[in-house]
């Protein structure tokens, strides 16, 4: 049974199939969920702010992060450096808080390394025809970076078996409301209850580890 009576929730999706519009809905739901902030070495877009974007940080400061195995997880993408520190994660799931990532595959695995109890749940679009319509509606990409993302968003969606759980984002009320259970049910497991309530536990007499 983990230590912490904190849970850790990983979203995992590809481009485009509405992981960061459910992850944002669901936050505005539950303010008791704690989101993991990235750090990360390049500079600020217009409009980012600092800890609630990300943490910007110098190359130097990730380095020594990265050396002194800090961070959950972390890549190099185009020339900068991306990563989960795992100091905010860790206070809090000291203190029996939920965190959820919002991350790839990729992540997922390292982040599952460090916390095998960890809860993954995979969002995926109800068609690759939605997708592309979803990615061209966005109006951010350029015909031939949508291309990029449908070929990747292939062998992205290969890796949804790692998770526990799965929603087709085919309507986004709904798909919403499946994240939110799937939050409140982890929330009931048995070790989570025996963590967060030790001593009603002592008091009736039930063991606090699972048989």
């Amino acid at each position: 049974m983990s230590p912490y009576s904190g849970n850790v929730f990983m979203v995992v999706a590809p481009s485009g199939a509405g992981k960061s519009s459910l992850v944002n809905a669901l936050l505005a739901q539950d303010p008791t969920l704690m989101l993991s902030i990235s750090c990360t070495t390049r500079a600020p877009r217009p409009g980012e702010q600092a800890d609630k974007h990300y943490r910007f940080i110098s190359p130097d400061e990730f380095t020594t992060l990265r050396d002194r195995n800090a961070l959950l997880e972390w890549a190099e993408v185009h020339g900068n450096f991306y990563g989960t520190p795992r100091d905010r994660i860790d206070a809090a799931l000291e203190t029996g808080d939920d965190v959820l990532l919002e991350i790839d595959w990729q992540g997922a695995r390292q982040v599952r390394q460090h916390y095998p109890q960890a809860v993954g749940i995979f969002i995926l679009p109800p068609s690759i025809e939605a997708l592309e319509s979803r990615l061209t509606k966005r109006g951010q990409d350029a015909p031939q970076v949508i291309s990029r993302r449908l070929l990747a968003a292939g062998g992205e969606m290969s890796h949804a078996s790692e998770c526990q759980y799965v929603i087709i984002n085919q309507e986004f009320n709904t798909a919403l409301i499946q994240l939110g259970q799937i939050v409140a049910a982890t929330r009931l497991r048995y070790g989570t209850q025996a963590l967060r309530n030790a001593e009603l536990f002592s008091q009736l007499g039930i063991s606090k580890t699972l048989a």
